[in-house]
């Protein structure tokens, strides 16, 4: 399964993007701001570096699995119904442990891809909901990968 990540609106604080599944629309995302401003893949160059809980990762494509369990999430109520495993993106360059989870605005990413509805300026709604579908779609799939444009 191909997850393909398109970030459209890079803002001061936070970036809005929309997630395709083979390249049909699934929902609009919510990151960090987008430091790897010259979109090669990392965080060295001029400019550029990684803000701890204020970064969104660098451009690229990554492995995606869903059977790591987030020691995080895993104690959360509101995620009981997955028991904490969600999509976890795989060596991500100058990060650890890059989730797709539930969330309303930048505060909530520290460097994860939030999911839900942008129908409000700087954050995602209904994001639960979405999480939830998009889970149960990765869970059936077999080698997942996100590429982040």
């Amino acid at each position: 399964m191909k997850l393909t990540l398109k970030r459209i609106a890079l803002k001061p604080t936070y970036t809005i993007g929309k997630l395709y599944i083979d390249n049909h629309y699934f929902c609009d995302t919510l990151e960090d701001k987008v430091r790897d401003l010259n979109n090669d893949g990392d965080l060295n160059d001029v400019g550029e570096g990684k803000v701890y809980s204020r970064t969104a990762i660098p451009y690229g494509t990554y492995k995606v699995t869903t059977n790591v369990q987030s020691p995080k999430y895993s104690q959360r109520a509101s995620y009981a119904w997955c028991k904490g495993y969600l999509p976890r993106l795989l060596n991500v360059p100058h990060f650890e442990g890059i989730l797709i989870h539930s969330g309303n605005d930048a505060t909530h990413s520290a460097g994860c891809i939030l999911v839900g509805e942008n129908k409000v300026v700087g954050k995602v709604i209904n994001s639960m909901e979405i999480l939830k579908r998009l889970v149960r779609l990765l869970n059936s799939a077999e080698d997942i990968t996100i590429t982040i444009e």
